[in-house]
């Protein structure tokens, strides 16, 4: 497979790809907003083609998304071998895959009366099964994982845009998620802290009806024995995988900070982390999973 753009420019690439129902077509249209070109349901054979004609364009398309799904024949070798083939030849082309869990998926099958495409006679829970076995190679080479369990469309689209908007490209991209550990884990997670071993600020009563994010908590956090120390250890290591993750051409990473409820601890210390990612030069996207979770 070969992609000769006759001298010109190959555009900017991204493959938008992930569970049915897990918010592609949302990831689609933030694209389309930031005047990305997107195809639907790409065979992972043509992108090369599709490539080859947006190179001739003189510049008109220099950024092109495409949606890719389980309906594609030999999917999983197919996009894998493309992608790799694409990064061999300098084509800044990244993988966007967007999960979600069992629960959510079933949901939104249920909500739109829609079976899922690999449920035949099956149950709908057989093919999500079938499609997350199916999509599994492809997820562990993905550039950016979201989570959309827990995002309405409007979040997912905020999201995209985030990642994907006007900025310096040259710049690492980060999103800190703080979550509780009694919700489960962020499973788009790239790193996991845990905050567990500071004292809870729940059992503080006029600090239990706050968050970290209001000054009281966060002072109350920091002060902490091994809070400052665990700041500045860890972000060491961030600035150290960072620093791994562009030389290998990964620019996105998403920090998950922990804590029991996912209120107070993790909040504050996520918050603590952001600012200092921006101090190394990241752009830096906060998410507070679990505040006003009961």
């Amino acid at each position: 497979m070969t992609v000769e753009l006759g001298g010109e420019l190959p555009p900017e690439v991204v493959i938008v790809t992930g569970m049915s129902g897990a918010g592609r077509s949302t990831a689609a249209r933030a694209l389309e907003d930031l005047d990305w070109f997107v195809v639907d349901n790409l065979p992972p054979g043509l992108l090369p083609t599709m490539i080859e004609l947006a190179g001739r364009t003189h510049g008109a398309v220099p950024r092109v998304a495409v949606v890719v799904d389980v309906r594609s024949l030999a999917f999983t070798e197919d996009l894998l071998s493309t992608v790799e083939e694409l990064r061999k030849r300098d084509i800044v082309a990244r993988v966007l895959y967007l999960e979600a869990g069992d629960d959510a998926l079933v949901r939104r099958f249920e909500g739109v009366r829609r079976p899922h495409p690999l449920q035949g006679e099956g149950r709908l829970t057989n093919g999500i099964d079938r499609e997350r076995e199916t999509l599994r190679a492809i997820r562990g080479e993905a550039d950016l994982v979201i989570d959309t369990s827990q995002l309405n469309v409007h979040q997912l689209k905020a999201r995209v845009i985030g990642f994907f908007g006007e900025s310096d490209e040259a710049r690492p991209r980060a999103n800190v998620v703080s979550f509780g550990f009694k919700h489960g884990l962020p499973v788009d997670a790239d790193l996991v802290l845990d905050c567990r071993f500071l004292p809870n600020p729940h059992w503080v009563p006029e600090l239990r009806p706050m968050n970290g994010r209001d000054e009281p908590v966060s002072d109350y956090v920091l002060s902490q024995d091994g809070a400052k120390e665990m700041l500045e250890a860890y972000s060491e290591v961030l600035r150290l995988t960072i620093a791994g993750y562009q030389r290998e051409g990964k620019h996105y990473m998403t920090l998950a900070v922990g804590c029991t409820g996912g209120r107070h601890r993790s909040v504050a210390m996520a918050e603590q982390f952001a600012e200092r990612l921006r101090g190394q030069g990241v752009d830096v996207h906060v998410v507070h999973r679990d505040v006003g979770r009961e």
